[in-house]
């Protein structure tokens, strides 16, 4: 038996941990005890360790591991948890299935490394140190978000992504279907937004404006079956997936598909194949209202997310000002400029997903440019968090500069390509606090959390997803979890959590 661990190295830190001597042994005999409305936990906890272990954990009333909700622990909130470890049973608790799900990933990590790996590791004792936790997270968001639009991932590969989110209880999955360079969702209404919009002829390969190409052509799309499957998959693991349908803005393909969308709706255009800020947009007619409105629906008809991102950044308003029929729109609606079609465009769709019971999402540049019944996501400027807070926003600080995991890691020169411009290292990151350091109590409850960010212009192979996020997104998972941790006491759980990376065959940055 190794020797009792005198502190217990989890990522993300739980809140509160007692140690105790001993340990509990899980092995053939043991049984789990479902309590009323935990099925989904206990059979997330087999899934889980059945690869590795063999353990067939059947249900039993005697059962030594007991799963139970427990209405008590309703100050813990939703993804709160109590872990209690002795030495002949185990009792993991929760006010909502939901803490359930983040203590059995505690569970997981408390095991020995081996426990997360896909193959048999029959001679591994699976023991869990005895010991009490109490746990519950700092901030209710905790985001990454993964660009299929510039480069294509199998939904194989998303599963793998969503699992590993799990284990360090990030619980959302921001899924950026579309862009200029491509279009990954299914509308059935729309068919030629995957067919057409879906492949581009060639890739950028350096910087923007560099005119570097690879020649290869690149696509793909997801069916709605993979889409509904993956929120599925998710969502037993606690993980919302949130999808991400760019407008007005940052729309090259879909107007590739569909040009009488565009303000010259008689041009013929390609899959932008170059990487930055395309200068085309959606025009205002009504005809692209009826065909952002037709579709959201389907979107939100595959998930179920209360939140809906739009994009909304990086729009050049340059095709309004030019455009008679955009000209037009905008003294229709009363506004001074072409300019103000942009925030009256969001507000349009905005409040079509808000009549149907959802919230929409959208990337601020200035922090003030969005309508006030969007949830901001600020990642320019560290003001623009504080700014867009005071204004009456729900925010998510993603600071570029913390948590855009495009951006290398170190500036050694063994380091892949990357967007140009700083290093964003892991202390960085582990340093980022999503509330503002000047924040009222009011402004600072209105911050959800923050998210990483992975774009993939510079990004084509899972490998090099995993390379870029881990163990980055450690350090993002622990500062939204468990708020300010000293950096000596996360990097000594770090050098411990690196086992369990390795045991999950993650390709993580040294």
């Amino acid at each position: 038996m190794p020797a009792h661990p005198s502190a217990i190295t989890l990522i993300p830190r739980p809140t509160e941990t007692v140690l105790r001597p001993g340990y509990f042994t899980l092995d053939d005999d043991t049984a789990l005890n479902i309590g009323a409305g935990t099925e989904p936990a206990a059979e997330l906890l087999r899934t889980l360790l059945a690869p590795a272990t063999g353990l067939a954990l059947p249900p039993s009333p005697s059962g030594q591991l007991k799963l139970a909700i427990d209405s008590g622990l309703g100050s813990l909130g939703d993804e709160g948890y109590v872990l209690t470890i002795a030495p002949h049973a185990v009792l993991l608790r929760a006010a909502h299935l939901t803490g359930l799900l983040r203590g059995i990933q505690t569970i997981r990590q408390l095991l020995p490394p081996q426990a997360l790996s896909e193959s048999p590791q029959g001679d591994t004792p699976w023991l869990l140190p005895c010991s009490e936790i109490t746990d519950h997270p700092r901030h209710p968001w905790r985001g990454a978000m993964l660009d299929v639009a510039r480069h294509f991932q199998p939904v194989s590969y998303l599963r793998r992504y969503v699992d590993v989110l799990a284990l360090h209880k990030i619980n959302v999955f921001h899924l950026h279907l579309t862009d200029d360079q491509g279009w990954r969702m299914p509308v059935a209404a729309r068919p030629k937004l995957t067919e057409i919009g879906g492949r581009r002829a060639e890739s950028q390969i350096g910087p923007a404006g560099s005119g570097t190409y690879d020649g290869v052509p690149h696509g793909g799309a997801y069916t709605r079956a993979e889409l509904a499957g993956l929120v599925r998959y998710a969502a037993a693991r606690g993980v919302t997936v949130m999808p991400e349908i760019e407008m007005p803005g940052h729309v090259r393909a879909a107007l590739a598909a569909y040009p009488s969308l565009g303000n010259q709706p008689d041009r013929t255009l390609d899959v932008w194949t170059r990487w930055g800020v395309c200068d085309t947009v959606l025009g205002v007619h009504d005809e692209v209202l009826d065909f952002c409105r037709t579709v959201l629906e389907e979107v939100m008809d595959v998930f179920p997310s209360p939140y809906i991102h739009l994009g909304g950044e990086e729009c050049p308003t340059t095709e309004w000002t030019h455009s008679a029929a955009a000209r037009e729109r905008a003294a229709a609606e009363g506004l001074s400029t072409p300019e103000a079609l942009h925030g009256w465009f969001l507000g349009q769709i905005g409040d079509f997903l808000v009549r149907r019971g959802r919230r929409p999402v959208g990337w601020a540049e200035t922090g003030a440019e969005l309508p006030l019944d969007f949830t901001v996501m600020t990642w320019r400027d560290p003001s623009h968090a504080l700014t867009a807070a005071r204004r009456g926003h729900p925010v998510i600080n993603a600071y570029h500069r913390a948590t855009y995991l495009d951006y290398a890691q170190s500036d050694a020169p063994h380091e892949p390509p990357a967007q140009p411009g700083t290093v964003v290292d892991l202390r960085a990151v582990h340093a980022h606090d999503p509330v503002p350091e000047d924040a009222d109590a009011e402004s600072a409850g209105r911050v959800l959390g923050t998210q990483t960010q992975l774009w993939t212009e510079f990004v084509t192979t899972p490998a090099h997803i995993e390379y870029l996020t881990y163990p980055r997104l450690c350090a993002l998972a622990d500062r939204g979890w468990s708020g300010a941790t000293d950096w000596a006491d996360f990097r000594a759980r770090l050098d411990e959590h690196t086992a369990r990376l390795d045991a999950l065959g993650i390709h993580r940055h040294p």
